[in-house]
């Protein structure tokens, strides 16, 4: 019997077997660039309620949202529901995680507007090409960074920043529902700013707006808690338009979504523009695709580590790069992923990229036949289904585990989720992962060290600085290091080696280094050994290293370290220098030591 969380861990990696036949390989390499088509194998049939009702919702949400960040980027409505065409189709085939929803959002349409506005200066038909234009350039680049394999500068994302910065991004998320639930045209940008307007405001709040919202928020809090299982916010929907409709809410002045402009795209190459705004559109794109890179591995690794699977780094800059290239040739602008998007579908059950699916069919449908469909949909209910899906991102559980768990890591989400808010996204995430970098080198600078010896029953050699009682060996000092030695901690090492030997009781006349914990060595530290043992030899103390790696023995061994110390210094195991140190006494004494 296949565990969910084993299915689901299958599904995120998107790794699959194959044969050792020449067809085997060739649908092995199919399945690494698409491991989309590996899911199905997968697929469990208690998953198509959730992926049905999870894309039906998505897609009623997406819809206006889409059309909202295209006027945002500056183009035309319409291109905001083009835009959601290819990536949603492409991602479902190449994208690694099993939950993202990608195409427009905010920061990406927010920097598309910013760099092409100057360009384009009011030449509606320029824009619309320069945006696609700048969509084929963001596709290329990360294309070329998933040929580099530069996925791994996603593992400076550590859990903490995953915490931090999906609270933050929730935080964000309700932010920007603020003019929906009040009925409010907001004027301000930013969480507290918003706040103080919505306050300076308060007598222009829209009642209706906001009972309405209120309602369909409590329905959803509600229904999750007492039915979990329902498809809360697809019925929260569709009591919206009821209401609207029976009540004739849009004639009290809440606002709906009103019509829905008609059209498919169709493949168009970007018109060709000069060096030097070629030159501009890639700077403008680096930023772009860090800052959609950034957001998609964030939201992707955070609602993995919900649901129990991996992403692949590098597959998920492929994938970056082929939905902006399909948005590039389809008359698109720049996207990446929504969180609000992905967390709707994962509060209705999303388990596959099926959901998203279900929203490009439904998408071509409401294009083709049914835009009047959503026309009576209340942005205020939309604005309470955000709110909804955003608290579920603040994992409060988690922030409380870490607390208890290490102040340092509770302090790194904290900063983070203050980064993303008071700053923006992309320097938030900087300066968190600026911060990661900083308490792993601090670490890799100052590591744990210990002297080991004998604690009263119990077996084994231990750190004597942990057990009441302990004792070391007389005349042996057995000292280990829990870091890799190199120039940050040579000179660390050696002063903690010295100051262990002056701590004795007794009078050291050998030096063992276990080595277990130093799997390399640089030229600086070799350098710093050299010179600790002429020293140690000065004060007529042995030194000989035991559990010694073959990699770090060959380094040694090539910058003369090994001849110095002698190659019979070298033990295997600390009982092994234990017994030499020990012979050598008896040897020098005649007798037993």
């Amino acid at each position: 019997m296949v565990q969910q969380g084993e299915v689901r861990r299958g599904i995120g990696t998107g790794t699959g077997t194959g044969t050792a036949t020449g067809a085997g390989t060739a649908a092995e390499t199919l399945i690494a660039l698409l491991p989309g088509l590996n899911r199905w194998k997968v697929y469990r049939p208690e998953w198509l309620r959730g992926d049905l009702l999870a894309g039906l919702t998505v897609a009623a949400y997406l819809i206006p949202q889409c059309m909202a960040y295209a006027e945002l980027a500056g183009v035309a409505p319409v291109a905001g529901l083009w835009a959601i065409l290819p990536p949603m189709l492409l991602y479902a085939l190449i994208g690694s995680s099993p939950q993202l929803s990608v195409g427009p959002e905010s920061t990406t349409a927010v920097m598309t507007a910013a760099a092409i506005g100057p360009m384009a200066a009011g030449d509606a038909g320029l824009y619309a090409s320069l945006a696609s234009l700048l969509a084929l350039v963001v596709g290329l680049i990360c294309f070329l960074g998933a040929w580099g394999r530069l996925g791994f500068l996603a593992d400076l994302l550590s859990k903490p920043i995953l915490v931090g910065y999906m609270a933050g991004v929730a935080v964000i998320m309700i932010a920007g529902q603020i003019g929906k639930i009040s009925g409010l045209s907001m004027e301000a940008d930013g969480l507290l700013s918003q706040v103080l307007e919505l306050v300076r405001r308060h007598d222009e709040i829209h009642g209706p707006t906001v009972l309405l919202a209120i309602g369909v928020l409590v329905f959803l809090l509600l229904i999750q808690r007492r039915y979990p299982q329902a498809p809360g916010p697809l019925l929260a929907v569709l009591l919206a338009v009821a209401a609207v409709s029976l009540l004739d809410l849009d004639q009290r002045g809440v606002a709906v979504i009103g019509a829905i402009p008609a059209g498919l795209p169709s493949f168009a190459l970007p018109a060709a523009v000069s060096p030097l705004q070629l030159k501009y559109l890639g700077a403008t794109a680096v930023g772009i695709a860090l800052v959609g890179y950034s957001d998609n591995v964030l939201t992707a690794r955070a609602f993995a580590a919900r649901g129990g699977y991996r992403i692949d780094a590098n597959q998920e800059l492929l994938a970056l790069g082929a939905v902006n290239v399909g948005n590039g040739l389809m008359q698109g602008f720049p996207v990446s992923s929504s969180g609000s998007r992905t967390a709707i579908g994962d509060s209705l059950g999303s388990r596959s990229q099926l959901f998203s699916l279900v929203a490009f069919a439904v998408v071509l449908v409401v294009l083709l036949f049914l835009r009047p469909v959503l026309a009576l949909f209340p942005k205020a209910a939309l604005g309470a289904i955000v709110i909804y899906a955003a608290l579920r991102l603040i994992d409060i559980p988690e922030f409380q585990r870490m607390r208890r768990f290490k102040l340092s890591e509770f302090r790194l989400a904290l900063v983070t989720c203050a980064g993303v808010l008071l700053t923006d996204i992309l320097v938030g995430v900087a300066l968190a992962v600026a911060l990661s970098v900083v308490d792993l080198f601090a670490r890799l600078v100052r590591p744990h060290d210990a002297v080991l010896g004998n604690v009263p029953n119990l077996a084994g050699l231990h750190d004597v600085g942990d057990w009441e009682g302990a004792t070391t060996i007389p005349g042996l000092l057995l000292y280990r290091y829990d870091a890799p030695l190199c120039f940050a901690n040579a000179e660390d090492f050696h002063r903690r080696v010295l100051g262990a030997i002056a701590a004795e009781q007794h009078p050291v006349r050998w030096i063992v280094l276990n080595a277990e914990a130093i799997v390399e060595i640089d030229i600086t530290a070799v350098d710093m050994l050299l010179e600790l043992q002429v020293e140690l030899t000065g004060m007529g103390i042995v030194m000989a290293m035991a559990r010694v790696k073959q990699g770090l023995y060959q380094q040694l061994s090539r910058a003369g370290v090994a001849e110095r110390i002698g190659t019979d210094r070298f033990y295997a195991t600390q009982s092994t220098a234990i017994v030499a140190f020990q012979a050598m006494g008896t040897v020098a004494t005649g007798g037993t030591p």
